[in-house]
Order: C-alpha cells, then structure tokens, then sequence
C-alpha cells in the first residue's frame, strides 16, 4: 500500500486541480442558436478572474453559501465522502440560482484544507465539485485554494435570466395556488435517523438507508424547473426548500405579505420519511414539513396557468404537485385536514441559531390525529 502524497499548494493547483479546469475557454452559455454568454476567459487560462461576453439584455443572478466540512453530521460519521461533500456545496449554491429561475451561468469555489489532508482526498473533493456542475450544465471557473485548520467548502453560483423575468419571494397574491416540485423531508430525517442508529438500536431496511443517505450525496438541483417557472412566465414567487418546506412556505408568506391554507391531503409523503417517523415518535407530516436541505422549489402560480403550466412540466418529464393556495395575511398559515379542521403546520423549521437539523427533527411533536 503506497504511502500517501501531501504536494504543496502551488503544486495542487497544477497537478490536481487544473484537470478539472480544462477546456472552458470559449464554452456557450445558453442554447447555442440563441446564446447568452460565452466564457471568453476560463479556469484554465490561470488569470485571477473568469471574463464572459453577454449577448443580449439579462438579469444577473448572484448567491453564495458554504459547507461546514467535517461539522456536517453525516460526514463525520463517515457516511459522506470527500467527493460528497464536494458534490454538495455546489448543488446548494446552483439550487439558490435555480429558485431565482435563472440559468446558472458558473461556480466560484473556495477550498481550505488541512494540513494532514493527503492529495488523493484533495483530489476527490475537487471531483465532487467537477462532476456537480457538469450534472447541473454549469463550470467551476475558479475561485480560491488553500490551508485551514479544517476543510471548509465555499461558493458562490451566478447566472443569468431574460430581462424582467427573475423569480423572487414576493410575488405570491391571495388565490395563487402553493406548489412544490416534489417530496421534502428526506434529508431531514436521513439526519434524524443516522446519528442516533446506534444508540438507539433502530435499523431500517437496506433498501431505506440508501435512500436516506443518497438524498445527501446526490441531492438534486432544480435548474430545469426554475428556467421554465420564470421562462414562460410561470411562477408568481418562488424559493428552494432548503431550509425544509414548512420553513419555506413560512418565508413566501412573510416576503409576499399573504397567508397559505395548506391541504393536508396534498403534501406529499415518501416512504423513508414515513419510516423514520415511526422511529422517532412523530407524524410523517411533520417530519416532512420539518427543517430539511431539500432543493425542492416551492413556488407559486396563478390558477388559470395551471393546466398550461402542467403541461409544460409534463413535456420536459418534469413534476409538482400542488399543495394549497394564498390567502390574506389576516388569514395567516393553516393546515386544512380532511374533517375540514384546521391547525397550524406541524414540524419545526431550520433556525440558524441550532447546532445541527437533526436535533430539530427529533424534537418534531407527534401528531395525535395523524
């Protein structure tokens, strides 16, 4: 077994990364009948900045957001890899740019690494990183490389989008209908479950567990929706879930100044955050409501685009479902059930303050009329 190789960070950037920078000069950005961009200077030119040329009238689209490195709980289990965590800090800055219904345009990265991390992992980081952005039809075209006392995962993600049809929070109006491109909930309770599998003796089928955990390695962001939501246009307001849907439809109603009468028929519940529910003691909805980094768009739309807007998803292979509708801010938030009663939504939503989601989850209250 050959010993492991620690290069220098000049040399990592030689070596290592510039096999992941190769070939960008030149790259198109947009349909190449009608172009957006081109990347006029590149990763692989070495200069400090990327440059492109923009072709017509657009909106720019910036956002950032950065990974905690061996503090994500997954990680530190030894659950998520270096390529994972890599994978990860792109698909949740692209995923920002997606809800704004723009097309991602590029990725910068920052990479601060330890000193005892070895070439090899160096290497599947920036892998990670490489193979996101080509899942999501964007580059990495640069951004900054060097030591930290941890590993510590940064980007920023920008694109673009045609004049005036940028999607934003605050555009929900009473009657719009509250839509969301799939289930949440997943990533939530794979923190929910992992952790605490041990000590608690808890054991879900294989099957399950790798649903749960590739939730976490291969999360998805929705790029082919935002473009067609503000393409057309489509979506009144529209955000990620990424702070977990309830908390997402707290933050459409506070930006739009609207209420939303969510049907709890609607919500759409997969199996592993059923399963896991039953584990931890708490209602399925709750635990699908509850803080999770889904890059689910939640978004809004007037009624008489629904059949089109339907429509449109079905012919790209694409999906949403629609949860309820707007109301008056007087109205506020309420969970409309089957029997016509009415509560507030179950589950708890992300606070920044906490230490970790999983804590959150497990203390989801248990529905007595679930």
């Amino acid at each position: 077994m050959s010993s492991p190789t620690f290069s220098d960070e000049p040399s990592r950037v030689a070596q290592i990364v510039k096999s992941f920078l190769g070939g960008q000069t030149g790259a198109i950005v947009g349909p190449e009948s009608e172009p957006l961009t081109r990347l006029v200077i590149g990763g692989d030119r070495k200069d400090d900045c990327a440059a492109y040329e923009v072709y017509r009238p657009v909106t720019i689209v910036v956002g950032t957001d950065y990974v905690r490195g061996p503090k994500f709980a997954l990680y530190e289990l030894g659950l998520l890899s270096n390529f994972d965590i890599g994978y990860y800090v792109v698909a949740a800055n692209v995923s920002d740019i997606a809800a704004m219904g723009a097309t991602p345009l590029g990725v910068l990265t920052v990479v601060r690494y330890p000193n005892d991390l070895d070439d090899e992992s160096f290497e599947q980081i920036m892998a990670g990183i490489h193979q996101a952005v080509a899942d999501f039809g964007t580059l990495n075209v640069g951004g900054d490389i060097g030591q930290a006392e941890r590993i510590i995962l940064s980007a920023t993600a920008f694109g673009l989008c045609e004049q005036g049809k940028v999607l934003s929070r605050s555009g929900s109006r009473p009657g719009d209908l509250l839509c969301v491109t799939g289930p949440c909930g997943v990533l939530g309770a794979a923190v929910a479950y992992f952790p605490n599998r041990e000590e608690r003796g808890w054991k879900l089928s294989a099957d399950t567990e790798h649903e749960l955990i590739e939730s976490w390695r291969r999360p998805v962001a929705r790029v082919a929706e935002g473009c067609l939501l503000a393409r057309k246009p489509y979506a009144s307001a529209c955000q990620d879930t990424s702070d977990g849907l309830k908390a997402t439809i707290e933050q459409l109603a506070e930006s739009s100044g609207v209420g939303f009468e969510v049907l709890r028929a609607n919500v759409p519940v997969v199996n592993p955050v059923r399963e896991v529910a039953a584990l931890i003691g708490a209602d399925p909805l709750a635990l699908a409501l509850s803080a999770s980094a889904d890059f689910q768009l939640a978004f809004t739309i007037r009624p008489d685009d629904l059949e089109a807007c339907s429509n449109e998803f079905a012919n790209n292979g694409l999906d949403f479902c629609v949860l309820g509708h707007a109301v008056g801010s007087a109205e506020g938030i309420s969970l409309l059930r089957e029997d016509g009663a009415r509560s507030a939504l179950p589950g708890v939503a992300w606070r920044h303050q906490k230490s970790d989601i999983g804590s959150l989850v497990v203390d989801a209250q248990v529905d007595e009329k679930a």
